[in-house]
């Protein structure tokens, strides 16, 4: 009898469509799998190229931060530079503005000496009218020294050579080349013929040989000359009135010197001092102000105020009780010369004498 086969419902056939739809499957979701992997890889290089992106922009802006930074600091040192000027300024505003107000009252000052000076100028002129008008004699104005003359030329001027001992101090300062200060720096420029030769020396030698043409003859007299040093024109004391020789010694020694270097009045007073016998009249020709005391300042150039100071120091090294007449060529715009020269020749009993181009 034939054996019956058994059925069976899982064959090999049907385990092997089986597998091959669970592999299609698996297939398909690898598929699936490795395009949301390319997707998300695409995006993660998208991200990251943002990060990269944003990292640049936060680096660039801590580097101009700190650029901010630096100029937020120098900002606030210039506000704080700027706000020390602005007190500086302030307070320099205010110390002129109080100079202002000295000087203004300084101002009113010099009008009421200057009106009393003019006073004074007119009272002079008229007594100088009454004194032509009386004259028996007259020299003709501007009359040149050459020497000693049998006769002795009257001018009315005031300065009378009265003394035993008389003292001539010479200015020999590069300032006594020219009334204004542009001509000064351009003849100190120039050789020492041009020096000799300028006008404003011209005259101040002219007054020194007329002084010495007119000291009595009982008298004796020494001319000192000054710059920064003072020394005697002429070594050798105190000269007679009535040696001629000595006359023409310091003639020749006058047309040597050249006008050089500052003004020390301090110097030429002390060595006035300095003499023995002293002088009992000094007959000073200058031209303004000292630019220097004893020694010279460490500052290159003085201001009015600090030659009125330079000037009262020099005073104080006069000889005591000397009459002092000064001879005075004025520089350009040394405006307290004049009044400082007139106060010192009124307190010790001289002349003050601005003379015209052509005197002597």
């Amino acid at each position: 009898m034939a054996r019956r086969r058994s059925f069976e419902v899982f064959t090999l056939s049907f385990l092997d469509t089986i597998c091959c739809g669970f592999g299609a499957v698996i297939l398909f979701y690898t598929i699936l799998s490795a395009q949301a992997g390319a997707v998300r890889l695409r995006e993660t290089d998208v991200l990251s190229a943002e990060v990269d992106r944003l990292m640049e922009q936060v680096q660039t802006g801590e580097r101009n931060l700190a650029v901010l930074r630096d100029t937020l600091t120098r900002t606030r040192n210039e506000i704080a530079s700027a706000t020390r000027e602005t007190s500086r300024i302030v307070t320099d505003l205010a110390s002129r503005r109080e100079q202002l107000s000295s000087y203004d009252a300084q101002t009113v000052a010099r009008r009421e000496r200057i009106e009393k000076l003019k006073a004074d100028i007119r009272s002079l002129e008229e007594g100088n009218r009454r004194l032509e008008a009386g004259s028996l004699e007259r020299a003709p104005l501007g009359q040149q020294v050459s020497g000693r003359s049998a006769v002795e030329r009257r001018y009315i001027n005031g300065l009378i050579l009265r003394g035993r001992h008389i003292l001539i101090l010479l200015d020999v300062s590069a300032s006594m080349l020219h009334e204004d200060l542009v001509a000064i720096i351009r003849l100190r420029n120039q050789d020492a013929a041009h020096k000799r030769a300028a006008a404003k020396w011209r005259r101040a030698v002219a007054i020194v040989d007329w002084l010495m043409t007119q000291i009595p003859a009982g008298s004796s007299y020494q001319i000192l000359t000054f710059n920064t040093q003072a020394q005697p024109l002429v070594p050798g004391g105190w000269l007679a009135g009535s040696d001629t020789a000595a006359h023409a010694r310091g003639m020749q020694a006058l047309e040597t010197l050249v006008p050089a270097d500052g003004t020390s009045l301090y110097n030429a007073f002390a060595a006035a001092r300095g003499l023995s016998p002293q002088p009992d009249q000094i007959v000073l020709i200058t031209d303004g102000l000292p630019t220097q005391g004893k020694t010279r300042g460490l500052r290159r150039y003085v201001n009015s105020a600090e030659r009125m100071r330079l000037f009262d120091e020099a005073v104080s090294q006069l000889p005591g009780h000397v009459p002092i007449d000064c001879v005075l060529l004025p520089m350009l715009g040394d405006l307290q010369a004049a009044h400082r020269f007139w106060h010192l020749s009124h307190v010790t009993d001289g002349t003050l004498l601005m003379p015209s181009k052509d005197w002597p």
